[in-house]
């Protein structure tokens, strides 16, 4: 799930710089321009109102401007937004002192919206009542289930091709001793199916974001990414290794040692064979397990840079002798 980003400095009017001094004032000032008391009647004022109340929230709280900031300067205003695992576990509990105080009238009944709650796991009960009143009051928010997380998670061809257990460690949001959220490290053992491609989702069942009020977890998503690889190439299920020929052993034939995912195997090579031609090595591609992709071997063939003398006195003799034309 994704949410539109909300740019909390943007809605007050001030820097990411600003001191708190600076974000109180420029919220009370909005206040008293947006207030509903001062704009019966008008929806777009009753908005703005909550906008910034629910921005001045985050923002008077170091702790949660310091998480909210951590999402960094980079993000525009309606993007969408998807927290990184663990970053949104966060559980403030609001139960008075409002975003401004003293300032009278109500908050319109209305809740924190979506961002918010991915960002901050939910508020017990939402704004409610006036500026002084404060938010919430201790409402019991209804269970809900934590959201599903999506990260990429980078692994070598070889152990895509081969599967098997896999240790994973992640940054989650958890609280210390003391209460305060801190970050922490949450170490999870996947099992990577044999054959796994670029772009496939391997689904960690109740890993993802805690629920609220009792919810269940969400499900944590790993997105597979397939490392460069110094020697192979992947296109779809196949696998495509380059394999270099010297002149004589692709016009005699031969047999050479290929490499693969599954290992070495021997390769047949047969006579009068061109670069550019493709062999196949049958199942040694990705996939699944009876679904395989193959190993296509290109071949490419490479002549000598630098001859000796009597190497060049073979090739004239041969370039002499042959009746070869292959422009012909």
């Amino acid at each position: 799930m994704s949410v539109a980003y909300k740019d909390y400095y943007k809605i007050l009017g001030v820097a990411r710089t600003a001191t708190q001094d600076e974000i109180s004032k420029a919220f009370k000032k909005l206040a008293r321009k947006y207030h509903p008391d001062l704009n019966p009647g008008n929806p777009e004022a009753e908005t703005k109102f909550k906008e910034m109340g629910e921005a001045n929230e985050v923002l008077k709280d170091p702790e949660k401007r310091k998480l909210y900031d951590q999402l960094g300067a980079n993000w525009q205003q309606g993007q969408n937004f998807q927290p990184p695992p663990g970053f949104e576990n966060m559980h403030f509990q609001f139960t008075g002192g409002g975003p401004g105080g003293g300032m009278g009238g109500g908050f319109g009944g209305g809740g924190f919206s979506d961002f918010f709650e991915t960002l901050f796991g939910g508020a017990q009960g939402g704004p409610r009542g006036g500026f002084g009143g404060g938010f919430g009051g201790g409402q019991h928010m209804r269970a809900r289930r934590g959201q599903d997380a999506e990260v990429s998670y980078e692994i070598g061809l070889e152990q895509a091709y081969s599967g098997g257990p896999q240790s994973l460690s992640l940054q989650e949001q958890a609280y210390g001793p003391d209460g305060r959220p801190m970050l922490q490290t949450k170490t999870l053992k996947v099992n990577l199916p044999p054959g796994v491609k670029d772009g496939q989702k391997i689904r960690l069942s109740g890993q993802g974001s805690p629920g609220l009020g009792g919810g269940e977890a969400g499900d944590l998503y790993l997105k597979i990414r397939l490392a460069p690889h110094p020697q192979f190439k992947v296109k779809d299920d196949n696998v495509i290794l380059d394999l270099h020929l010297t002149p004589w052993e692709a016009a005699l034939g031969a047999t050479v040692r290929v490499p693969t995912l599954d290992g070495a195997v021997e390769m047949k090579i047969p006579p009068g064979i061109s670069s550019g031609a493709r062999l196949r090595v049958r199942g040694k591609g990705l996939g699944p397990a009876g679904r395989r992709g193959d190993q296509m071997v290109r071949i490419m063939i490479q002549t000598p840079k630098e001859l000796t003398d009597e190497e060049r006195q073979l090739w004239e003799k041969m370039a002499q002798t042959s009746s070869f034309k292959p422009r012909d």
